[in-house]
């Protein structure tokens, strides 16, 4: 572990992003815990997730927290391992606080658990740092996994991976997301397990009944006369968090398909990756910072060149396309399905359950090459309605994983 921390500290003296704003929240955090009052008095629930994805699995349970009456008093603290977790949610203001969590010695968990003493811990779905851990069991504070999941291949399950399996005993309980996890656990001799599903399938249906409009967005798709926002005739492809393989793939369909519009949501909107979606489009699309009524008129292509849109601009298309696929993962599969649209991606998915379970509903369309992708979009745009009412019923079957969990940790 030393080593590991070690070699982000290298890093950020080399100038990697990532590790010189994960450096400085550590110094950050270190500062906070020298401090007098690193936290106010009261009793704190303490949140921690990896990064935004896990992040977003924990919000369900803040937000019913903070509008239940009976338990709204609770100071929230929110803590991130990821610098792109933090610096997207550090504003959050449903928390009374929001840090990286320091990193995971033995001296800064007594530190951070003498300054902070909560009331309940709460990791989410893959977080386990044995330091933290051992000493939350010590002094007898509650501690819960939400969102779990667990898979064969993990070091819990295998022979010489006793060491890994006391850190699961460390918990007061689990909550895993499927019967596959809680059979595994079990399997190993834990008992306090329940499979109270996922929590971001609540999450994103919210998400989608608070979706905004966005003129920008309306006007490219179907330009209106009258300022009355109607269905358009032409096909509109929403792809989300693209990475260049996908962008690859999109630019030649739609140079095979005259007929078809496309919103690109790039997941890296910094301006080397918006060079080389200009290269690949052939600088043929209007940027959403550019766009007017004028050349909006005379694209094919809107590039989203701005953050905190994409939940919303799913509505708009018939078709949705989530990128990463190609990479170590496909990103959120869930803000399309939601609004009932069938959902292409890429091959490196298998990690992914709701992708699965997409895929398994004929919602999801995996694709692993450019012959692959434009059969599963042709099928996708003719059958969107159909496709799109499976997907719309699968997200409702999985609901309720935030009653679940709140119900059993605040009684």
């Amino acid at each position: 572990m030393r080593l590991y921390f070690l070699l982000i500290r290298i890093a950020a003296l080399l100038g990697h992003r990532k590790a010189k704003l994960l450096t400085a929240g550590q110094r950050q955090a270190r500062a906070l815990l020298r401090s007098e009052k690193a936290f106010e008095p009261g009793e704190w629930i303490w949140f921690h997730a990896a990064s935004v994805g896990e992040f977003e699995q924990a919000r369900p349970i803040i937000e019913k927290l903070r509008n239940t009456e009976k338990h709204r008093n609770y100071k929230i603290l929110v803590t991130f391992f990821s610098p792109s977790g933090y610096e997207l949610r550090k504003n959050y203001d449903l928390a009374d606080k929001v840090m990286y969590l320091p990193f995971a010695t033995r001296r800064n968990a007594k530190r951070f658990l003498d300054a902070l003493q909560p009331k309940m811990a709460i990791f989410v779905k893959y977080e386990f740092w044995p330091a933290y851990l051992r000493q939350l069991h010590k002094r007898q504070i509650p501690t819960y996994l939400i969102s779990g999941i667990f898979r064969p291949k993990q070091l819990f399950f295998r022979p010489w991976g006793g060491w890994y399996r006391r850190l699961l005993r460390y918990f007061t309980y689990l909550f895993v997301q499927n019967n596959e996890s809680a059979e595994l656990l079990r399997g190993i001799g834990l008992s306090n397990v329940t499979v109270a599903g996922d929590t971001r399938f609540d999450r994103v249906k919210e998400i989608a009944e608070r979706s905004k409009q966005i003129p920008v967005v309306e006007h490219f798709i179907k330009p209106s006369s009258n300022g009355i926002f109607q269905l358009p005739d032409t096909p509109v492809i929403v792809a989300g968090s693209t990475w260049v393989p996908d962008e690859v793939l999109l630019a030649k369909y739609l140079d095979e398909h005259e007929d078809v519009k496309l919103i690109l949501v790039p997941h890296e909107i910094d301006e080397s990756h918006l060079h080389m979606v200009f290269q690949i489009f052939q600088g043929r699309y209007v940027r959403f910072t550019e766009a007017t009524p004028l050349n909006l008129n005379h694209v094919r292509v809107l590039v989203i060149d701005t953050v905190g849109l994409l939940s919303s601009i799913y509505r708009y298309g018939q078709v949705a396309y989530v990128g990463g696929g190609f990479g170590v993962g496909i990103h959120n599969t869930l803000e399309p399905a939601v609004f009932g649209m069938p959902v292409l991606f890429g091959p490196n998915y298998q990690h992914f359950r709701e992708a699965k379970g997409l895929a398994a509903c004929g919602a999801g369309l995996p694709v692993k090459d450019y012959e692959t992708f434009a059969a599963a979009m042709d099928n996708a745009l003719e059958q969107h309605a159909e496709l799109g009412a499976k997907a719309k019923e699968y997200i409702a079957a999985e609901l309720g994983a935030t009653d679940c969990i709140y119900n059993q940790l605040f009684k």
